[in-house]
C-alpha cells in the first residue's frame, strides 16, 4: 500500500522491457486498490504475484484494468521470448492468521511443477537460505521453492515476502536471487 514506493517503481519501469511485482499490494487483504492505481501506469508488459496480503483472485480483479498486467500463480507468460513463472502466498504458512493467503510446501511443489527450466521465477516467498532472514534472525524460506530453484536453474528469482530481506541480493548456485522490496531494482537478464 506504499503509493510512494508504486510512484517510484513506474518511474523505475520507463528504463525497462518488463517490470514484475512480487507481492503484497495490499494490507492484510484491504485497500489493495491504492497501490495498484499508481502501478496501473507502469508503461511495459508487467508480471504479478499475490502476496500472502492478497488472494490470486482479488489481485486479478484489481488488476482487470490493467491490459499490461498477467497475474500468475502457478502458471506462466512469454514476454519478448522470456517465460515467466509465478507463485504467491505465503509458504510455510505463515502464523498471521485466516486472512494470510498461504500455501503449504507441499501445494506449492504441486504449483511449481509446471515451471519450465530457465524462466524467471517471481515467487512471493523467497527460497530457504536465500534473501530470508527476517528481523528475528530466523530463514523464513520455503523449501519448494529453493527445491525448484536448483531442479530448475532459472534464469533469475524474484522474491518478497520477509520485509527484512528487501533489496537483499544471493545466489543459489549460478542462480540469482533478489527480494526487490518496496524500492524495487532494475535488472538486466
Amino acid at each position: 500500500m506504499n503509493t510512494a514506493a508504486a510512484a517510484r517503481l513506474v518511474r523505475l519501469a520507463r528504463e525497462v522491457d518488463a517490470a514484475v511485482g512480487a507481492g503484497d499490494f495490499a494490507n492484510m487483504r484491504s485497500d489493495m486498490s491504492a497501490c495498484i492505481d499508481v502501478l496501473r501506469e507502469i508503461p511495459v508488459p508487467t508480471v504479478l504475484v499475490p502476496g500472502n496480503n492478497e488472494s490470486f483472485d482479488e489481485l486479478n480483479a484489481a488488476c482487470a484494468a490493467w491490459p499490461q498486467a498477467a497475474v500468475l500463480h502457478g502458471s506462466a507468460v512469454e514476454i519478448d521470448g522470456q517465460t515467466f513463472f509465478g507463485l504467491g502466498g505465503g509458504i510455510p504458512p505463515t502464523p498471521f492468521g485466516d486472512w494470510s493467503y498461504d500455501f503449504s510446501e507441499a501445494d506449492a511443489g504441486r504449483l511449481l511443477a509446471e515451471c519450465p527450466p530457465g524462466a524467471v521465477l517471481i515467487s512471493h516467498s523467497p527460497p530457504k537460505g536465500a534473501v530470508d532472514v527476517a528481523s528475528s534472525g530466523r530463514s523464513l524460506g520455503s523449501e519448494a521453492v529453493r527445491d525448484a530453484v536448483v531442479r530448475l536453474k532459472p534464469r533469475l528469482v524474484v522474491c518478497g515476502h520477509v520485509h527484512s530481506s528487501a533489496g537483499r541480493r544471493e545466489m543459489i548456485g549460478d542462480t540469482p536471487v533478489i527480494n526487490a522490496g518496496p524500492e524495487g531494482v532494475v535488472y538486466d537478464l
